[in-house]
């Protein structure tokens, strides 16, 4: 007979690995001593499943509508919206993936955690900064020509601020987000 880590006779030894992405959620919140980076790891992980679902069924819905049409241009958009979902979703996964390895490899520390925590949530505000920015003055909803919401409110300065950015460089500010977030890794280590 064989005994376990916890010390119960029986069955294989228990495994101190995470084994794969969807093991490293719950590898990374139980080894971790950090609670902004355990919520991080809760909401961050709720998020990037939500989203990952939301472009697998729209990416779906895209090739079904596109099934009669030439390759060519309707190929490209269906890689493109690939893309666009992969460069979303992996640095929303990136501080969970980053704390797993390194409390795997070096038993990395609450400071570590605690900062990974942080510019993941960074990079989710950043994501509804980023739309915020993309929303053109007016564009067509149902049939409508429907204009942007007046900002109003508390944060009507920086919705304000964020209208004056050119829709083009809108994608600048999840990037940015997204950089600190492995640079934050590559130097808090």
């Amino acid at each position: 007979m064989t005994e376990t880590a916890s010390g119960e006779a029986g069955g294989p030894p228990e495994d101190d690995g995470y084994g794969g992405v969807f093991g490293a959620y719950p590898y990374a919140f139980r080894r971790s001593d950090s609670r902004l980076f355990r919520a991080y790891a809760l909401v961050g992980g709720l998020l990037a499943l939500s989203l990952a679902l939301l472009f697998g069924f729209a990416l779906v819905v895209q090739v079904a509508q596109t099934l009669g049409g030439p390759g060519g241009t309707f190929t490209f958009a269906r890689a493109l919206f690939i893309l666009v979902g992969l460069l979303v979703v992996a640095p929303l996964m990136a501080p969970v993936l980053f704390v797993a390895r390194n409390h795997r490899r070096t038993g990395s520390d609450a400071r570590y955690d605690r900062l990974l925590g942080g510019s993941g949530f960074l990079f989710v505000v950043s994501l509804y900064l980023g739309i915020t920015a993309s929303i053109p003055p007016e564009f067509v909803l149902d049939g409508e020509t429907v204009a942007r919401p007046a900002p109003s409110g508390l944060t009507a300065p920086l919705v304000e601020l964020l209208y004056a950015v050119p829709e083009v460089a809108a994608p600048a500010i999840p990037f940015a987000a997204a950089l600190l977030v492995y640079f934050t890794h590559r130097y808090a280590a």
